[in-house]
């Protein structure tokens, strides 16, 4: 059964695509949670409508996505730590910290699935990558030292 796709769905296809399931899958979820209505005649201009108007905001989502990134460029974030005297952390520096420092110290405000790095363990300067939007990555570097 053809069905015309009104939102995203995860391993299906993004809004506006026409595919392929299977009648039960249709019926019994697809239709009843309005993630897709059957493709009947003439739909393809309303695809085709759809798909406009997702490239638009996708568009916009990346443009919006690059300022933010062209703000933030170059920023080094500094978060203290208890710490050996061989410099080693007590505990660590993840992402989790990098989040809640880039929504201190920058006021930018992320999700933490958005930041990508290894975990932390030493005294230093440490990069992270701030992925903004699928098309947008910004790396920014987090310069770890020891509490006083």
């Amino acid at each position: 059964m053809k069905v015309l796709l009104r939102s995203d769905v995860e391993g299906l296809g993004r809004t506006g695509d026409i595919v392929e399931v299977t009648r039960g899958y249709a019926r019994n979820f697809l239709v009843p949670k309005g993630l897709a209505i059957q493709a009947a005649e003439g739909v393809t201009a309303q695809a085709e409508v759809m798909r406009r108007k997702r490239a638009m905001k996708a568009a916009a989502d990346r443009s919006d996505a690059e300022v933010v990134a062209a703000q933030i460029a170059g920023v080094v974030l500094h978060v203290t730590a208890k710490a050996s005297d061989e410099g080693r952390l007590f505990g660590s520096v993840g992402v989790v910290e990098v989040v809640e420092v880039l929504a201190s110290q920058v006021g930018l405000v992320v999700d933490r699935r958005q930041v990508t790095g290894e975990v932390v363990k030493d005294i230093g300067s440490h990069e992270f990558t701030i992925e903004l939007h699928a098309e947008v990555a910004v790396p920014v570097t987090v310069e770890v030292q020891a509490e006083a």
